[in-house]
């Protein structure tokens, strides 16, 4: 599932528009002036980012055009006030992706985010299947055989982003990072408690398990 940075001053805003993308499953960290802004930009990876044009501390514009600068391709959508043809340009000209103006209405922020995170791969929203193993991300279930398989969301947030990097060895540290909060008590013993939970789910085969453990590194996800 998608890692989502809401950068936003205004803290009840913010908090509307976390608690309705967590709703929606996805993964949320959420900070409020531009210095914050720039630090996690810098040590985490994001699958979209949701900027504030106006800070206490800084323009979103100018992180925006920063984070351009650093080679970074994440999707940007700007939410701002500044409504006007000329601003909306301006956004735009900086790197950002979309531009959606206050106040506005939650099931378009909604829209728009999906939107966005469909456009690096629109097969995004089909099914995932290895051998009898599916996982639909839309309707947020998980068949094995046919049968369906209960997992928390984090198992489920896991599974996801195993089965869309097939061959790709993760470190727990990787995992931690994209699958939770970063401000959040999570550590790398929960990732391994999580890791456990889902393998007695989904590794029912001993002698063929989807999920390997590369001694030293990390895991990866054999199709």
């Amino acid at each position: 599932m998608a890692k989502i940075l809401i950068v936003e001053d205004d803290q009840s805003i913010a908090a509307v528009i976390k608690d309705a993308l967590q709703d929606a499953k996805y993964v949320v960290d959420m900070v409020h002036d531009g210095a914050s802004a720039r630090s996690y930009l810098l040590s985490v990876d994001y699958d979209l980012v949701l900027l504030d044009w106006q800070l206490p501390d800084a323009e979103g514009v100018d992180i925006c055009t920063e984070f351009r600068a650093q080679g970074k391709l994440t999707p940007v959508l700007f939410l701002t006030g500044r409504g006007a043809v000329a601003d909306r340009v301006t956004g735009l000209d900086a790197g950002a992706d979309d531009y959606l103006t206050k106040p506005f209405d939650i099931r378009e922020l909604l829209s728009r985010v999906r939107a966005l995170l469909r456009r690096p791969a629109e097969a995004s929203y089909k099914p995932l299947q290895a051998r009898d193993l599916v996982l639909d991300p839309v309707q947020h279930l998980v068949k094995l055989g046919g049968k369906d398989v209960k997992l928390y969301p984090k198992e489920f947030s896991l599974l996801e982003l195993f089965m869309r990097n097939p061959q790709r060895v993760f470190s727990g540290d990787e995992l931690l990072n994209k699958v939770w909060p970063t401000d959040g008590e999570a550590s790398i013993e929960t990732v391994r408690t999580t890791m456990l939970r889902l393998r007695q789910k989904i590794d029912l085969d001993d002698e063929l398990p989807f999920i390997k453990t590369i001694r030293g590194v990390g895991y990866r996800f054999e199709p």
